[in-house]
């Protein structure tokens, strides 16, 4: 039985449409509360791929008596020059890291963990967006929206950001919070899709 250790609706959505091709394939979800913080000097892949395994490892833990389990755990993070955005605190951080974003390019880093009784494996999708140049009233009207909120990087790709990216390289799914290559892959490795 497969598991998604994640609240994100997105997530619950692309693995739902990654699992359509595969009759009878369902999957459970998972409530977890993992604490999402880099550590003072972690890389921000580093930390990706820690939350993502964190994630997956403690809904491990949750059907811990399943001995066909496997869990999967997955962030997502939006990094520039090294500084992760994560999910805003309110409108101001949303608008203070849409500012910092505006007319440039910036990398959304997503890690995959799947993890059963027996063994775990992890892959990592890295894709770049840029943004036009962003006003203040175009700025305060996204955020005004809501979409911004509970986003890392405060946008949502797959939204009205569509409406000021100019350009991906990557993976479009990988952005919005599951890359679906990378997690066909592991759920391929795994026996879970043939």
């Amino acid at each position: 039985m497969l598991y998604l250790a994640s609240k994100s609706p997105r997530r619950r959505e692309l693995l739902g449409r990654l699992l359509s091709g595969a009759p009878g394939q369902e999957f459970g979800v998972l409530d977890l509360d993992i604490p999402e913080h880099p550590q003072p000097g972690e890389p921000a892949e580093d930390y990706v791929r820690r939350v993502a395994r964190e994630k997956a490892g403690a809904g491990l833990l949750q059907v811990v008596g399943n001995p066909t389990a496997v869990v999967l755990g997955s962030d997502t993070e939006v990094v520039l020059n090294g500084e992760v955005f994560g999910k805003p605190r309110d409108d101001a951080d949303a608008v203070d890291m849409l500012r910092k974003l505006s007319g440039r390019t910036h990398q959304v880093i997503s890690a995959v963990s799947l993890v059963s009784p027996a063994r775990e494996a992890q892959a990592v999708s890295l894709s770049e967006v840029t943004f036009a140049a962003l006003s203040p009233a175009q700025i305060d009207a996204y955020v005004a929206s809501g979409e911004p909120h509970g986003r890392a990087g405060a946008y949502a790709i797959q939204g009205l950001a569509e409406s000021f990216t100019t350009r991906l390289a990557g993976s479009y799914s990988g952005v919005m919070g599951l890359p679906l290559y990378e997690t066909a892959t592991l759920l391929r490795q795994f026996g879970v899709l043939a």
